[in-house]
């Protein structure tokens, strides 16, 4: 009686699960941003079906609290009514995104969620609820937070790339606020002071955690507003191409190299199954 030979699905089995480990940091990247850009068009949706009256509400009402946090006595904290009134505001649709920011040098577009829960982090990028809302003034400092070096979601991992002189943008509503990198610092975790709210200045500034994989400190990079200079249209076909690509390219890469190997593993089988026939 012959015994069952399992090596070959055995060895099978371990190059499935391989190819799979290979390609699940592409492939999760794409899913990932694929469901920001729905939410991005689910935002822009949203937006466009606003009335007049609506719109000048909503952006007048985000205005007025980042007025009224550029006074208070701590910034820090927020109060319970202080904090159902950020959830309030630029919250269009009930699913926190408030809008997306673009960073052209890196060909970064990621939507902007409110707070910096963990839920949040993974998948897009948070605002920090105690600095202003993302619709300008000249007494603010809207900060945004988000992960890097992720294996499902790149998220801001290149931001490390940016360096003084380059813009990016915030789409608020149907508004483009536009800021010029002109610091970039690398501080300790419990060090605030410069995300503070500078009198006369209109400040945005991105965070994540640095050295990379290591994530002792954190990176700010500042920017002041400027004017804008890029057309949102032909900003969007560009970032739609890169989110398409990892999902075409890792399996035309993988499954011919899978198919190879199932056939190498398979024909020294067969060769030897009728080489005992003949005998």
């Amino acid at each position: 009686m012959k015994k069952k030979d399992y090596t070959t699905p055995i060895l099978i089995v371990v190059l499935v699960v391989g190819l799979s480990l290979l390609l699940y940091p592409s492939i999760s990247n794409y899913w990932n941003s694929f469901h920001q850009s729905r939410a991005i068009t689910s935002y822009s949706e949203e937006v466009a079906s606003l009335n007049d009256e609506e719109y000048d509400q909503i952006l007048q009402l985000a205005q007025q609290y980042n007025e009224e946090l550029a006074n208070r006595d701590n910034q820090y904290a927020l109060t319970e009514r202080q904090r159902e009134q950020y959830w309030s505001l630029l919250n269009l649709s009930g699913t926190g995104v408030m809008g997306y920011v673009e960073i052209p040098a890196i060909e970064c577009e990621l939507p902007i969620y409110h707070g910096t829960n963990e839920s949040v982090l993974q998948v897009a990028i948070g605002h920090l609820d105690w600095t202003s809302l993302p619709v300008g003034g000249e007494t603010s400092h809207c900060v945004i937070s988000g992960h890097r070096g992720l294996p499902s979601a790149k998220l801001f991992t290149d931001l490390d790339k940016l360096v003084e002189g380059d813009i990016f943008n915030l789409h608020i509503l149907d508004e483009v606020f536009t800021y010029e990198v002109d610091k970039i610092t690398i501080v300790e975790p419990d060090e605030t002071e410069e995300l503070q709210i500078e009198t006369g200045r209109d400040l945005c500034t991105m965070m994540t955690c640095t050295p990379y994989g290591i994530n002792s400190h954190r990176l700010f990079v500042t920017g002041h507003r400027t004017d804008n200079v890029f057309q949102t249209d032909n900003i969007r076909v560009t970032a739609d191409a890169v989110q398409i690509e990892p999902l075409i390219i890792a399996p035309m890469l993988a499954l011919p190299i899978l198919i190879i190997l199932i056939i190498i593993l398979l024909i020294p089988r067969r060769k030897d199954r009728e080489s005992n026939q003949e005998i």
